[in-house]
């Protein structure tokens, strides 16, 4: 059953199924970001409400008013539960703890506990729910595992009695889980009950026939045969006294703790369990041995072979690849198939074919005490050793870990293969830079640290605490040593003589950084660069050029992309080099860096990349007006720093600006057009610079952003005449989108209305999602003017959906902060609140000054109408000083302005302080004036009749609101109901001045 408690224990009730269900929706993503749509999605299936987003926000809420605001968090991918103590991740953290103890008491007590935690199957109360039940089933399956373990560990302590009673149940409800079974059938014969034991062995094979057609498995019919002969083995043994007795097996004493690999030692113990071939890959350094060794730690005998030393990891490749750029082979050296041509590649392991296979199978027999094998080698046919070790370990039941078996994945494989088929007690856990490939084997690609996980092992590593100084460069070295521990022990050891953030700018020579030896590690581990080493060498000259064509791509690329085979890019996959993210590859930045250095600065390889990009860049441009919109934004997206990498001119400049980069594009488009624009979307002193008429438009386009409709009405009026005259259609439309925004600020609501409406219809016939949002940005601003709340909403709401399909984070806080100003005039504060505070957290993230500024003026509003006057006036007084910086940058009055003068003139009003009161409305009044906005002029007009009830003049106060009254009238715009607050109170005190009541 879903349950929370508060933080002092008592429970907390979570009200109404369908909040429990986005609950237990959100928990089972276990910290990842999840859509609206998906959520929408799995609450209500294709029974949606009317209104999916406002129902699911409603939920949203109701959820965050019962576990906390903080905890139900909104990013740009989607809704996240921050949970800080959640039973499914302390059952696994107590697991992996369990796993790793070596004292039978102590690891009895911890699965003891985890169990514990468990009052009925996971999410029970959503069973049905299609969302929940992947989730459940694995949770269900990790507590059974743990009943299986934690029965084992009762047994050794000799519980047998307690257990065959016990597991009785548990058996009958799980038949056919034969870890179960087998320890249940240990437990009766110990408990003298051999006759229950042989009778539950054929009630197994019996199901397992009727209802699988197989039989038990090899240990279960070892076991049968046991009991039927009575073996003294099966008799109980004394658990061990202390967790100090010795294993029979040669694993080394870790020397530090596993940081980060809970989930990955829980994962590769399951995958033990249901098989007996279990191969960890992933590139160098990326921790294969140390999780190995964990997994194995505590079982009674486990075998370590280290096989790194084994033949000349140098005869792998070409021998001449020593470093020079030169050593970067010819990716011409395999056929249009990908295959590699014949002498193109290497001899492979020096002892390969027989040999190989011999020289393995010696390594191994050594490793686990076979030796009289080895000693029978010289008087018998190599070629006879893998059988005879074979056969000595066919009564033995042992873990084998064959630890680095890339340099000799032939003879391996085929070791491991007649090994497994011979001993049926056998478990074999390999580690590798790529898999064994042969029938039976699990494959575990062991990933890079966690962000979270990476910092804490580097801080470990260096000793030392971050502070909030340090922690930014920690996670830079994190980040740019892609969290490879190895990588992250390496810096750590530097951080001692360079300090975290030495170390932070040092990474660009990154080899060099880290080439300072650590002693007690092998010599392909002592450094960066011979970690990278140790897996370059085992590729072939073909593969190695592969690698480098792929590495001069910094975002990652398609095969197409890099001009490599799609054959070559699986190999090199395989062989844990490449990161596969189809239909895009890429590198570890360190891998990348490594290749780079082989390759001479006029290698082929940069031209040819260069001229991929600019031809993208350039087909792209066109494509980002209209249809394709969305489908190019995401493909400039997934480029983007393989285009940064070269020069694109000024093509990407709609992109970026699409993409709210504006300081980029800046950049970019100095010199030309574009730049002005981007200036005044910075804040930054420019100089226009004549372009074409898109590119006009862009500036006047900025001028109307700025407020400044002086500059921007005639540029618009010039391009609009030239759109028509060319048939630019998305130009007209984007010309009379922003003829619409100058006529709102001049008080023309018809051409504002006629404006808007024509743009919007063009947009809509190019299929221009960015150029419909607009256009309903500008008519939802005006029927907010209007008072016509519920198409305001509707607007700005479709406008926020295009904004988030598109991942347009800049233009979705407008949309939001839009939507909590119509919340505010319908009287939901709390609600305006929120979609405020969410603007103001994306305008943030999107680091854009006049979105966040516009947040932040609609939180004064609603603190304000609130009656916090406090908060309100600290609000617009943050910004009143931005906007009066770029007012006296610019040199023009900026619309905003207007209003934040009179919310403080009316804060000032309310606290009875008229002199201020008058000054700001001044002010105001006179700013309007310049701007040319009746309704600014009107609102300056409706603070002066407040300060004059003050100053005892209440005529004066009525003649002035009748005077406002009437100049909204004239432009159509008279004030709705819902925005008469100020006015109303300020008419009531007048007339009670005057001995009036209103009727």
């Amino acid at each position: 059953m879903l349950s929370v408690w508060a933080a002092d224990g008592s429970p907390v009730r979570v009200p109404e199924l369908k909040v429990r269900a986005l609950l237990a929706d959100l928990l089972v993503h276990e910290g990842r970001p999840v859509s609206a749509d998906r959520l929408a999605d799995d609450l209500w299936g294709e029974d949606l409400p009317g209104n999916p987003a406002n129902t699911l926000q409603t939920k949203i809420s109701q959820l965050r008013r019962v576990v906390g605001r903080d905890l139900v968090r909104y990013e740009p991918a989607g809704y996240v539960l921050h949970a800080p103590d959640v039973d499914a991740v302390r059952f696994a953290r107590l697991l992996a703890r369990a796993r790793d103890e070596g004292d039978l008491a102590a690891r009895a007590g911890l699965l003891s506990d985890a169990l514990s935690l468990w009052r009925g199957p996971a999410y029970a109360d959503f069973a049905d729910a299609e969302f929940i039940r992947p989730a459940a089933a694995r949770l269900d399956e990790q507590r059974l595992t743990a009943l299986e373990e934690h029965a084992e560990v009762r047994l050794a302590l000799g519980e047998h009695t307690r257990l065959a009673d016990e597991l009785s149940e548990l058996v009958d409800g799980h038949p056919l889980r034969e870890r179960l079974r087998a320890v249940h059938l240990r437990a009766l014969y110990r408990s003298g009950r051999q006759t229950e034991a042989l009778a539950g062995y054929g009630a197994l094979r019996e199901r397992l026939a009727d209802e699988l057609g197989v039989d038990p498995g090899p240990e279960l019919v070892s076991l049968h045969q046991a009991i039927l002969r009575q073996d003294p083995a099966l008799a109980p043994v004394p658990a061990p006294a202390t967790s100090a007795a010795r294993p029979r097996g040669n694993l080394p004493a870790p020397l530090t703790g596993l940081v980060g690999r809970d989930d990955a030692l829980a994962e590769v113990g399951t995958l033990l369990e249901g098989g007996r071939l279990v191969t960890l890959t992933g590139p160098g350094g990326v921790g294969k041995t140390r999780l190995a060794l964990a997994v194995a730690r505590g079982r009674e005998d486990a075998w370590l072979v280290e096989l790194a030393g084994v033949g000349s990891a140098g005869s792998v490749g070409s021998a001449g690849l020593a470093g020079s750029a030169s050593s970067v082979g010819s990716v011409g050296s395999v056929d249009s198939a990908g295959r590699e041509v014949p002498g193109a590649g290497s001899a492979g392991f020096a002892g390969g074919g027989a040999a190989g296979l011999v020289g393995v199978a010696e390594v191994v027999a050594e490793a686990v005490g076979v030796r009289d094998e080895v000693a029978a080698r010289a008087g018998m046919p190599g070629a006879g050793l893998p059988q005879r070790l074979a056969d000595a370990l066919r009564g033995r039941e042992l873990l084998l870990i064959l630890d680095n078996c890339e340099h000799l994945i032939e003879p391996v494989a085929e070791l491991a293969g007649l090994l497994l088929r011979t001993a049926p007690g056998l478990t074999i856990l390999a580690t590798s830079q790529e898999p064994l490939a042969i029938p039976g084997e699990s494959v575990y690609t062991v990933a890079p640290l966690a962000a979270p996980y990476a910092l804490s092992l580097f801080a470990a590593r260096a000793g030392v605490g971050l502070d909030a100084a340090a922690t930014p460069y920690a996670e830079a070295i994190c980040r740019r040593l892609d969290g490879l521990p190895l990588a992250l022990e390496l810096a750590a050891a530097r951080v001692r003589a360079l300090g975290v953030r030495g170390v932070a700018e040092h990474l660009d020579d990154r080899f060099r950084l880290l080439g300072g030896t650590m002693r007690g590690l092998p010599a392909r581990q002592r450094t960066l660069r011979a970690v990278i080493d140790w897996s370059w060498e085992q590729l072939t000259p073909a593969q190695q050029r592969a690698l480098a064509a792929l590495a001069v791509h910094p975002g990652g690329c398609t095969p197409e992309a890099a001009g490599v085979a799609v054959e070559l890019v699986d190999q090199l996959v395989n062989r844990s080099m490449v990161v596969a993210e189809p239909p895009r590859y890429r590198l570890l930045e360190s891998i990348a860096a490594y290749c780079l250095e082989r390759l001479a600065p006029d290698d082929p390889l940069f031209a040819r990349r260069d001229a991929y990009y600019a031809d993208l860049a350039e087909r792209a441009r066109p494509q980002l007006y209209g249809h394709a919109q969305r489908e190019w934004l995401a493909r400039l997206d997934d480029e983007m720093l393989n285009l940064r990498a070269v020069d694109t001119g000024d093509r990407l400049a709609w992109y970026l600006y699409l993409r709210g980069r504006h300081t980029e594009a800046h950049r970019l488009t100095a010199g030309t057009a574009w730049e002005p624009g981007f200036a005044m979307l910075l804040g930054l002193p420019y100089q226009e610079v004549r372009g074409d008429d898109r590119q006009r438009w862009f500036t006047a386009h900025a001028y109307l952003g700025l407020g400044d409709v002086g500059r921007a009405e005639p540029l618009l009026t010039g391009v609009l005449a030239g759109f028509r005259a060319s048939g630019d259609r998305w130009g007209e439309a984007a010309a009379l989108m922003g003829r619409a925004k100058q006529a709102i600020f001049q008080g023309d609501l018809a051409l504002a209305e006629r404006s808007g409406t024509e743009s919007l219809e063009i947009f809509t016939d190019l299929g221009d999602q960015w150029g419909r949002m607009q256009a309903n940005d500008q008519l939802g601003y005006l029927a907010e003017i209007t008072g016509d709340y519920a198409r305001a909403g509707a607007l700005h709401r479709e406008g926020l959906r295009i904004a988030e399909d598109l991942r347009l984070w800049t233009d979705a806080s407008y949309r939001l902060s839009s939507l909590g100003r119509i919340a505010l005039l319908a009287g939901d504060l709390g609600r305006s609140r929120e979609f405020h505070e969410r603007g103001m957290r994306l305008a943030v993230e999107q680091s854009n000054r006049f979105a966040e500024e516009f947040a932040r003026v609609g939180l004064g509003l609603a603190a304000r109408r609130a009656g916090d006057l406090d908060e309100a006036e600290r609000l617009f007084l943050a910004s009143l000083e931005w906007n009066r910086r770029l007012a006296a940058d610019y040199g023009v009055p900026f619309y905003g302005v207007t209003l934040i003068l009179a919310e403080l003139g009316f804060v000032a009003e309310l606290r009875g302080r008229a002199v201020p009161a008058r000054e700001l409305h001044e002010e105001g009044l006179r700013a309007a004036r310049e701007l040319g906005d009746p309704r600014s002029v009107a609102l300056a007009q409706e603070g002066l009749a407040g300060v004059a009830v003050l100053d005892g003049l209440p005529e004066e106060a009525l003649r002035l609101l009748a005077e406002a009254a009437e100049l909204r009238e004239s432009v159509g715009a008279p004030q709705p109901a819902a925005e008469r607050g100020d006015v109303e109170r300020i008419r009531a005190a007048a007339r009670k001045a005057l001995g009036k009541t209103d009727p």
